[in-house]
Formats: structure tokens, sequence, C-alpha cells
């Protein structure tokens, strides 16, 4: 038999492998074939926010060590479910990931009474990335210039002073209501599909603050397009040192952060899931990445696996308990 027809036979049987039943699955020719194809990223936000950042930042280092392109599909709507349910319910076959975070994690799901997919049971994880605070920050166009100010315009104009989120049900928005209520003030809520189209709207003054990740915010801080307020972090963000805690402004319980990491569906062949946890290590170790994200503002999250998958499973639940005693919900 000719080599190329023999070779072209061996990959059509490894492929043919790949796609049985897990009763004639052959895991060593699975994970030696994989990938043969481009992986797709999905981000479920609009481009420009904190989780596309992220995926366009680890894209081209898993390109060069898997060997294969790997493109970003943007698919934001209802708090970032639509995206992360087709990947949760979709072929777990290691070519569509996830790039989640703690709004679609364990924020969303937390708030819907039915939610189109279970974040512990239909993902794997695949590896943590990084954790961020969140800033609020007002436009530079609104008249406010401080948190005192801020609170000031609330007060004075109840139910009116606009406050931007990437969405019903992320972790902004629910980092806006926990403000509200621990503030006592009474605020508006703007969602929009993802925190690109949010920040437009802000840096043009069509709203006048907002709730939205360190990461996405920090290059029009640095601008002047924006002011940063406050953070919701324990401790003051390393890129903005000079912006105060809302612990620090009189909110002593006041604590929320974001997560991001890479995920699977739920059922992804193990030789699979190992190629795709080795190849994001060794992404997240290289130089020009690191110095990307500590450009960002974010700090890696250097817990295992083991360890993160329980971190989430706690968050979740915690979401869930806040959720039912607070009367928040998506539907």
């Amino acid at each position: 038999m000719h080599p190329v027809i023999a070779r072209n036979r061996l990959r059509f049987l490894a492929a043919a492998l790949c796609g049985l039943s897990l009763a004639t699955f052959n895991p060593v020719v699975c994970a030696q074939e994989f990938p043969n194809k481009p992986i797709r990223i999905m981000v479920p936000w609009a481009p420009g926010g904190n989780v596309d950042i992220t995926a366009r930042t680890i894209a081209p280092a898993l390109s060069e060590i898997l060997g294969q392109q790997v493109v970003i599909e943007n698919r934001p709507g209802a708090g970032g479910m639509i995206g992360s349910a087709a990947v949760a319910k979709g072929a777990a076959d290691g070519y569509t990931l996830l790039l989640g975070s703690s709004g679609t994690i364990t924020v969303a799901p937390a708030l819907a009474k039915t939610p189109p997919y279970d974040p512990i049971k239909d993902l794997a994880l695949i590896g943590p990335i990084h954790s961020v605070p969140i800033v609020l920050t007002a436009s530079a166009k609104a008249p406010i210039r401080n948190y005192r100010e801020f609170v000031a315009q609330a007060m004075a104009r109840p139910g009116q002073v606009s406050v931007a989120s990437a969405g019903t049900g992320s972790s902004n928005h629910l980092a806006i209501e926990l403000l509200a209520r621990q503030g006592g003030m009474k605020l508006n809520h703007i969602p929009y599909k993802g925190s690109g189209p949010a920040l437009t709207d802000l840096v043009g003054g069509q709203v006048e603050t907002m709730m939205d990740q360190l990461t996405a915010s920090l290059p029009h801080i640095r601008e002047g397009r924006i002011r940063a307020l406050a953070v919701t972090s324990k401790q003051r963000a390393a890129q903005q040192p000079e912006v105060p805690t809302l612990m620090e402004l009189g909110l002593p319980d006041y604590e929320v952060i974001t997560f991001t990491g890479l995920f699977a569906p739920a059922g992804t062949p193990r030789p699979v899931l190992d190629k795709l946890q080795a190849a994001l290590k060794q992404a997240m170790a290289r130089p020009a990445v690191k110095e990307r994200f500590a450009g960002l503002g974010v700090d890696l999250i250097e817990a295992d696996n083991k360890s993160f998958e329980t971190y989430i499973q706690k968050d979740f639940a915690n979401w869930k308990t806040v959720a039912r005693e607070s009367n928040i919900s998506m539907d």
C-alpha cells in the first residue's frame, strides 16, 4: 500500500475512534490525534470586556502550543448564559471551550430559577486563569468625581443615577445590587450585552456610572475618559493604589471579586482534557502572557484544579443563598 494512503487511513481510523461511544473509545489514539482542527473559545459577552480580553490574551499562546488555530467566538445575551449554555450542552470533544467567569459560572445560574445549564454538572474545568476586582467608575462627563459625590447624587435623586453593567445577572449587576442595599441607595441599573458597549456609552456620557471588572475599565481610567471611584476587593488594586476600597469608604462587609477560567463540556474525554490542561498551564507560564495580564491589573490564580473546583462549588452555593434571601432573580 502506498505510504500516503496508509497514513490517510490511519488518520481516518483515529478520527472515527474518537467519535465512537465510550464502550469502544480508544483514549490513546484520541489523545494522539487531538487537536486535528481549529478550536473555538466561546466568550458569552460582547467584544471589549474583561472575559473577551482574557480569551484574546491566551488564544495565541494556546494556538502555538496545540498546533491548531484557536479562534474566539462572541455570543452575548441573558447575562452570559446563552453562550455558556451552547458550550455546556454542546459536543464534548474539546473543540468548543468556554471562557467562563464568576458571572456565568456562579452568579447567573444562581440567580435563574430555571438555568439552562448546571455549572457544576455540565462543565469540566480545564484550569483557572485570574481573579480581578470590580471597579465603580463615573463618566468624565458626569458631575461625579469621587464616591462621596456618587452617594450624594444617589441620595438627592433616588432611582435616577444610572449604573451600567455587562448584563442582567452578571457579577457586575450583583455588585450594583449589593452596593445599593449596603449603602442604603436606590440606583438605576442599566444592563448591556457585555462590558464593551456599556463602556462605550459610559465614555460618551449616555450613562453616568458603571460597575465593571478593572481589566476592561483600566485603559479608559488611565486615559481620563472615566473616573475610578472605588474598588470592591478587600485590598486596593495594585494597578490603581490611589483608589479606595468600598470597605474603606464605610461598607465594612462589602467584597466582590470575579474570576475567570477555561472550561469544556462535561464528558470531554480525559486524554483531551489532559492535553488542554497542560496547554493552558504552558500558556499561562509564558512571559508575554504574564506581562499582558500584569498590565491589565489582574491576579493570576495559583490554586490547583481541585482547590479551584471546591471554590466554585462554594461560591455557587453562596450566590444561590444570596439570591433566595434577597429575592433577586433573572426570571
